[in-house]
């Protein structure tokens, strides 16, 4: 409870520092909202010419784009210390205060900075899940309503997961971790699509090492009653969620085994 507590303080001092410049902060997650939903227009341009990708609608594609942006929208906001460990903590030393002070260091990482302007992507990914669901004609329940809540959940775990990891790598080297975002922002372009227009291979490698199928496109398929087109019982896409929790249940192993691995810059 204590560390939960300081958490919620890190989160409250985060929007008061925020909110000292309102205008600032109100720019930056307009920018986002405006940007993405340039973007969002893009894929609605391209449903214009061609009606249909692989059989998918643009109403059904709009659902997955609006599930995974708000599923990354929730981890960026909150994730901000475990992506910027690298440059600035490791390499500055400051990493040695956050293991001096009586509070676990991943506490201190998640509370370092909340980046509010990621609200800007969440509204607009909720934009989009209000577009596709006001032109599906999909019967909905209780059921429907909690696996698509589930999916968003699983999906906010596995990318800060991935955010994790990218911490991780910090303890061995702190440049070249761009590689991180072909994960996150190159997962978030991806699993704006159904997997099943992807090559094979790309579609392993998206539910077996990094489980994008699992958190977004088994469950939305479900939703849209297209588990033919998956290739997966309804079962097992509701439950499918869960494996971005274990991925960032063996991302959070990586980390101790990181912060094992850490010497001081000596500063």
């Amino acid at each position: 409870m204590n560390e939960l507590s300081l958490l919620l303080r890190f989160l409250r001092n985060n929007l008061r520092g925020q909110m000292l410049y309102p205008t600032a902060f109100l720019l930056r997650m307009g920018a986002q909202f405006c940007i993405n939903l340039i973007e969002f227009g893009g894929i609605f341009a391209l449903f214009a010419r061609f009606h249909h990708i692989h059989g998918w609608s643009f109403a059904e594609v709009a659902l997955f784009y609006g599930v995974v942006s708000i599923a990354f929208a929730l981890c960026d906001m909150s994730a901000s210390g475990f992506e910027q460990l690298g440059p600035r903590f490791v390499k500055t030393g400051d990493f040695d205060r956050i293991l001096l002070r009586p509070r676990s260091a991943t506490v201190q990482l998640a509370g370092f900075e909340f980046a509010f302007s990621s609200l800007g992507r969440l509204a607009q990914g909720v934009v989009a899940t209000m577009v596709a669901l006001s032109l599906l004609h999909v019967a909905w329940s209780i059921e429907k309503a909690a696996l698509l809540a589930w999916s968003v959940a699983g999906g906010c775990a596995m990318f800060y997961g991935i955010l994790v990891l990218q911490g991780t790598l910090a303890f061995w080297t702190v440049e070249s971790l761009e590689i991180a975002n072909t994960l996150t922002y190159g997962g978030v372009e991806a699993g704006q699509y159904p997997l099943d227009i992807y090559s094979a291979w790309f579609r392993k490698f998206l539910t077996y090492v990094v489980p994008m199928a699992c958190t977004i496109y088994f469950p939305v398929a479900v939703i849209l009653g297209r588990t033919a087109s998956a290739g997966i019982p309804a079962w097992l896409g509701a439950l499918a969620p869960a494996a971005g929790f274990v991925f960032l249940g063996l991302a959070y192993l990586a980390w101790g085994r990181g912060v094992a691995h850490y010497t001081s810059t000596g500063s």
